[in-house]
């Protein structure tokens, strides 16, 4: 798993940060965005009215093509959308990146408002209806379609990208982060929630769209409105805070905030590259994956989809991300130590080095610093080394077994602990929080004048977020799956997509992360290459669409 994990994370550092002073895919999304922005005359500000009119149902007609209505699509989407990007992904692009991580992730959701619009409008107009009448559409369509068969290969590289990140970003991190969680608040094993989620999600996607529209349509305001209004209230009782901690946000956005008590990357570009992963991982703009859900709308009309869809960035980033940001600042959780228990195992993520020196710039651990050899532990005390987690040192550590210091030796390589033959044993000490624990911690810190039970919101969140977002993704693959081997491969797919689910809850999360991150990356090319491409027929629709008068549907 070590192994695997390093290949995960050199690959997501090759798709993500190559070359390190100026990442082409980080500047390919904010270009990309850019061009759309201008090219489109910021429709993004022009037509959001228009497409929460849309959106409340007043152009709906039942008659049109399609299988789900506009707000059945737009939830859909949200729910593979608002979800472990908003309570995890916000918290680990803080992590790594420090406060102006958030920033960032700002300008990715105003540029991804135009980019989803386009490439939404595109789903629609280039659309196929299935032979057994469900609509199928996606980047994979208007790539074939739009810029002629020639192109074929390039929409086959997208469809298998797109299987690869649903089972990765949109489904195995999903059930990592709700497996994680429950074992942090509730000590519930990570095998039996992944097994529980597995079950669960199943029963849902076997029922195809039309179920999957059903549930997503009212989950996704479930659990938006019980995380908002308790992120809402404790940035009320942190209100004085807010205004300066906007003002370290954009300042650390251009210099990066010192390392203080948690992780903060050393760089401007690690920055940078943090928050437009973690922004494009969070409201999916530009990837191409929401466009296969709003394909699936009930409406003859490309462009009224495309406003729609637009919302969903500034919903879920420049609402729901933004109060998980502040919550987690105004409370300071990011840059603090909490006492903390973990068996030491696969799962606690833990390096040993040989001194206390920290972690340096940007994560990178130096080999000479790692430990190798035999660690002796007395009376619960580790001898001549520290260990590393979420990139930071664990503070007053000490090595126990059933809640009794242990003594006796640990064999470690490179800094890896060897677990052959090794007791149960766990490890006790103040550690930085990363994740959707570090998000739990703040909302636990910021509601503790109303008791110490802040963090079951987040616990709830995560469980209805992941679930969902798992579901929408479980979607994204079907179709994917049906373009690229025809219907009868979905089923074999659904149950890969299960497996993938389940073996999310019980890996590494550094390994699921990088895995998530690569496939992400790379599906998010081909759809930025036919956005460009076709920006001058996505306009001809937008101006033909509001010349005319729309008249609600009654």
């Amino acid at each position: 798993m070590e192994s695997l994990t390093s290949f995960a994370n050199t690959l997501s550092g090759y798709v993500w940060a190559w070359p390190s002073e100026a990442p082409i895919l980080v500047l390919l999304l904010l270009g990309v965005g850019l061009i759309t922005t201008l090219y489109m005359g910021a429709i993004q500000v022009r037509r959001l009215a228009h497409g929460f009119a849309v959106v409340r149902g007043k152009y709906d007609n039942p008659d049109d093509a399609g299988d789900i209505t506009h707000f059945q699509a737009l939830t859909t989407a949200l729910s593979a959308t608002v979800g472990i990007g908003n309570i995890a992904g916000v918290a680990t692009a803080i992590h790594y990146g420090g406060p102006g991580a958030l920033f960032w992730m700002w300008v990715t959701a105003v540029f991804g408002m135009a980019l989803k619009f386009v490439e939404c409008t595109l789903a629609m107009e280039y659309r196929t209806i299935l032979p057994n009448g469900e609509a199928s559409g996606g980047p994979m369509y208007y790539i074939e379609k739009g810029l002629g068969p020639a192109w074929k290969p390039l929409a086959v590289f997208f469809a298998g990208c797109a299987i690869l990140a649903s089972f990765g970003s949109g489904n195995a991190v999903q059930a990592f982060t709700i497996a994680d969680q429950m074992r942090a608040d509730l000590g519930i094993a990570t095998w039996l929630t992944g097994a529980i989620t597995v079950a669960i999600v199943g029963a849902v996607i076997l029922g195809g769209i039309r179920r999957i529209g059903a549930v997503t349509s009212k989950l996704a305001p479930l659990m938006a409105v019980i995380y908002v209004s308790g992120g809402l209230f404790v940035l009320l009782t942190h209100a004085a805070a807010i205004p300066g901690l906007f003002g370290t946000i954009i300042e650390s956005a251009f210099q990066p905030a010192a390392k203080l008590g948690g992780f903060a990357g050393g760089s401007f570009i690690f920055m940078l590259t943090w928050g437009v992963k973690r922004g494009l991982f969070s409201n999916e703009s530009g990837q191409g994956s929401a466009p296969i859900a709003h394909a699936a709308a009930k409406t003859d009309e490309p462009v009224r989809e495309g406003v729609v869809a637009m919302l969903g960035p500034f919903i879920d980033t420049l609402v729901i991300c933004t109060i998980t940001g502040l919550v987690i600042l105004s409370t300071n959780v990011w840059s603090d130590r909490k006492d903390d228990m973990l068996s030491i195992g696969v799962q606690a993520g833990l390096t040993v080095l040989t001194s206390e020196s920290d972690v340096h710039a940007n994560g990178v651990l130096r080999d000479a610093d790692r430990f190798d050899g035999t660690l002796e532990v007395v009376a619960g005390t580790p001898r001549g080394a520290s260990f590393i987690r979420n990139h930071s040192v664990v503070t007053n550590a000490r090595i126990t077994r059933d809640d009794a210091d242990w003594s006796g030796t640990i064999r470690v390589t490179d800094g890896n602990i060897d677990f052959d033959g090794l007791p149960d044993l766990e490890i006790r000490g103040a550690m930085a929080q990363n994740g959707s624990v570090l998000t739990a911690w703040g909302f636990q810190r910021g509601l503790a004048p109303l008791g110490n039970w802040g963090h079951y919101i987040v616990t709830l969140s995560v469980l209805l977020f992941g679930v969902s977002t798992a579901i929408s993704w479980s979607y994204y693959g079907d179709r994917a799956t049906t373009y690229l081997f025809g219907s009868g491969m979905v089923v074999p797919y659904k149950i890969m997509f299960l497996i993938m689910h389940f073996l999310g809850a019980i890996v590494p999360l550094e390994f699921v992360w990088g895995f998530g991150d690569v496939a992400l990356g790379l599906m998010t090319i081909p759809n930025l290459i036919a956005i460009v491409l076709l920006l001058p027929t996505v306009n001809r629709l937008t101006k033909d669409y509001f010349s005319r008068t729309h008249t609600p549907y009654k």
